[in-house]
């Protein structure tokens, strides 16, 4: 396979030809539907949900979970499933090992960082406790994260806690902090002469606050304190590239906004740690500079990791940039919509800077899970509830399928239950 030159963003609506090497073409992306550059921001939109097969029993505003994969990249995973089937063992001894190199190699230019500081993984979990578990850790240490961070994590943290005697430090992100240096205060005020490691998450995932990344890993630096950063819901949703914020770990899902199939994610790790960390299962590679000795998955789905290629093409074709923004404009209307109803609490920054498509709506009368369970009885729209870490309510995230019509019925719909 050789490294490909994928298309970046098209301009406005980026609906040019695709190169011979492209994977997707415009039969693929544009079917039967007709769209020129002349149409609007919506028919652009309503383009793209032409391209995903929807359930019709009700709204999908649960994208955080799983987004589900557009139908030209599904097309192209199960060419891939097809061929790994018909090849078998010889694709597994002869290709497999010369693909997952190019992947890595195109994955790493698309998140900006050097392919020999990333290796992908199944999943953050999986990215994130291995750096958690592989660490270094003495008696006595101590590591410093937030009450909001993703329960698998915390639960890693725990173990090590017992396991080798270290000092958990826990501090809770505010949903509507004041400025960036809160925040950075925040996690500066827990450090000691003992503290080794900070995780924190770029977006926390049951408010989709974006935190300054960058700014608390240069504080923490002077402190001689190292940063891990849960980046599960940033690779796909919003432009940025994992070398700018200057963390020493990153891991985030791919089958998330990147939108890949299940069972996807990545680790970066900088060049002078990765000899320090433990490896979760041990591999062939032996030298300790290399990171693939990290990367020991034995045998997995190699079709999924072929069809993170298509996925990235699918988001190119789009526009990162388009993306992001159409994403954020998705939560600012429903959020701008009940912001000021009685009754109705959001528990999500209104600053463009610290989030974008993930928010979380609550209602001060009904209990977070009662409020979902509704939502889906009475209207046919489908969120998950949050009751925990000082926030109350539903996550909603809706997705580049998502429709300003099913966003109204969503309003209605918080509307109706608020004065209920």
């Amino acid at each position: 396979m050789k490294k490909r030159d994928f298309i970046k963003n098209l301009g406005a609506f980026g609906l040019l030809p695709f190169t011979g090497n492209s994977p997707l073409n415009n039969e693929d992306l544009l079917g039967n539907h007709s769209y020129t550059n002349g149409n609007s921001e919506e028919d652009f939109w309503s383009l793209i949900r032409n391209q995903y097969k929807l359930h019709p029993d009700f709204i999908n505003l649960e994208s955080g979970y799983y987004n589900i994969i557009p139908e030209p990249t599904l097309k192209k995973y199960l060419k891939h499933l097809k061929r790994v089937n018909l090849e078998g063992s010889y694709y597994m001894r002869q290709h497999r090992f010369i693909d997952k190199d190019n992947i890595t190699e195109e994955l790493a230019s698309f998140v900006g960082c050097n392919s020999k500081n990333l290796i992908i993984t199944r999943n953050t979990t999986e990215s994130l406790d291995l750096v958690i578990s592989g660490f270094a850790w003495n008696k006595g240490d101590e590591a410093i994260y937030a009450v909001q961070d993703y329960g698998s994590m915390q639960d890693m943290f725990e173990q090590i806690e017992k396991r080798h005697n270290v000092t958990l430090r826990k501090v809770s992100v505010p949903n509507h902090p004041k400025n960036d240096e809160e925040l950075i205060e925040l996690y500066e005020s827990q450090i000691t002469k003992k503290t080794k490691l900070i995780m924190v998450s770029h977006m926390i995932n049951i408010t989709g606050h974006i935190l300054p990344v960058k700014k608390i890993c240069e504080m923490a630096h002077k402190h001689g304190v190292k940063v891990l950063v849960d980046g599960a819901h940033c690779i796909g949703h919003f432009d940025f590239k994992i070398e700018d914020l200057g963390c020493d770990y990153y891991g985030s899902s791919l089958h998330k906004w990147l939108a890949t199939p299940l069972g996807a994610g990545l680790l970066y790790v900088k060049s002078e740690h990765i000899p320090k960390i433990w490896p979760l299962l041990a591999d062939h590679e032996k030298d300790p500079t290399k990171i693939k000795r990290l990367s020991h998955t034995g045998t997995h789905p190699v079709h999924t990791d072929l069809a993170i290629l298509d996925a990235i093409e699918y988001l190119n074709w789009i526009g990162i940039k388009k993306k992001e923004n159409r994403l954020r404009y998705l939560k600012t209307y429903w959020q701008q919509a009940l912001k000021d109803f009685p009754n109705i609490v959001i528990n999500t920054s209104f600053d463009s800077h610290r989030s974008c498509g993930i928010g979380n709506v609550g209602i001060r009368s009904i209990n977070p899970e009662i409020l979902a369970k509704r939502l889906y009885d009475e209207f046919q729209i489908f969120t998950v509830a949050i009751d925990y870490a000082n926030v109350k309510g539903c996550r909603i995230t809706p997705n580049v399928f998502t429709s300003i019509k099913e966003l109204d019925s969503f309003i209605t719909a918080m509307k109706t239950l608020a004065i209920a």
